[in-house]
């Protein structure tokens, strides 16, 4: 866009007051958001009431500020301002009820146009086994030319990111921030991977903090980018459930993985289910339902499920099972004593095979 287009979009949309909704609203009545700025308060008080049309009018709190911030921010590459309208603009998103006026994206926007997207989410309380299979899966489906979309939250969103990274795929971070930060810290090095093969996607304004309304508010972005939810591991009160739920609104295929019935974890993706999700166990139960939409593989199936470890011959492996257990059960099953068990679930552990979890219960690690 132009200097005074995207001045004009990012002043209009900065507008106390002024949400995706209303924004529609004002564009629909009178043109680009330029004819919008130009109108009188009296024209914009007939759309939106008289109190909001004078804060249309003037410019908002520290204009001046977040103007020359993002000219600057512009100026760095791969650093775009997509709006409605613009060729640019997913077009995916404009077949959702409330697609967001004004994208700041950095890294490559044309992954926002892949014609097979999924979005992979699930719960930052995550298990050692939802983080391999979140991996597993993007990976698998990354390898199939699939954009990966997720959230760039801890725990499954992350993993998701890194497997669909190392499968050589795309992959699209929508966060709830401004992007000039990352939210959290810790996957700063991971958003720079994701700028230079795939990119970041956010609605808020440069400066944004992480206020929590904002994260409920970027997943409809995140299913509407996608053809289809994976949800991985969620409990009844997450998050992931509001992008499931809200791509089941758009007419989105949602899927869901099974879990142990005594994991809090696995709760949401249970509910899921019962609602209607898909119950997936392989990628190929995920391309199989999106066959209209995405059409033939791009690649000869490969494995990526929740198969088991590859030493099903261990006697503590096979006692341990798949459901979070306490260490005396354990040990009730195997008849070991505390000592020799202990060192080899030490072994074990260090292997990969097996994971700790909140409570002292104990988790055998499926590796897809």
């Amino acid at each position: 866009m132009a200097p005074a287009d995207w001045e004009d979009w990012l002043r209009l949309m900065a507008t106390d007051g002024v949400g995706p909704a209303t924004a529609r609203r004002l564009l629909a009545a009178f043109g680009p958001p330029g004819a919008v700025l130009a109108q009188s308060a009296a024209a914009l008080a007939k759309v939106v009431g008289e109190a909001l049309a004078q804060r249309v009018r003037a410019e908002p709190d520290g204009w001046a500020v977040l103007r020359a911030r993002t000219a600057a921010w512009l100026d760095q590459p791969d650093h775009h301002l997509l709006a409605l309208g613009d060729d640019a603009y997913p077009p995916a998103l404009l077949n959702t009820p409330d697609p967001p006026p004004l994208l700041h994206v950095v890294g490559d926007w044309r992954a926002l146009h892949s014609p097979r997207a999924l979005a992979i989410v699930g719960s930052r309380h995550h298990t050692a086994q939802g983080s391999a299979n979140a991996r597993a899966f993007a990976r698998a489906l990354a390898e199939r030319g699939v954009c990966v979309v997720s959230g760039l939250a801890a725990g499954i969103d992350g993993a998701a990111h890194e497997g669909a990274l190392d499968g050589g795929g795309p992959t699209v971070a929508v966060v709830g921030t401004g992007l000039d930060r990352v939210y959290p810290a810790r996957h700063r090095a991971l958003a720079q991977r994701i700028a230079t093969q795939g990119c970041l996607v956010s609605e808020y304004a440069l400066g944004t903090p992480p206020l929590a309304p904002h994260f409920p508010r970027r997943n409809r972005v995140i299913a509407g980018l996608a053809h289809g939810t994976l949800v991985v591991e969620a409990a009844l009160d997450s998050g992931s459930l509001i992008t499931a739920e809200q791509a089941m609104q758009m007419g989105r295929e949602v899927f869901a993985f099974p879990g142990s019935i005594h994991a809090p974890q696995s709760r949401g993706c249970h509910a899921l289910i019962r609602q209607g999700a898909k119950l997936v166990e392989t990628v190929q139960h995920i391309e199989e339902e999106l066959l209209g939409v995405w059409g033939a593989a791009a690649a000869p199936p490969a494995a990526a499920s929740t198969a088991a470890a590859p030493d099903d011959t261990d006697p503590v492996l096979r006692a341990l099972g798949y459901d979070p257990t306490p260490l005396d059960v354990l040990q009730a099953r195997c008849g070991w004593d505390t000592a020799a068990l202990q060192a080899h679930l030490l072994t074990l552990e260090l292997d990969g095979h097996v994971a700790r979890l909140p409570g002292g219960l104990l988790q055998r690690v499926a590796r897809g």
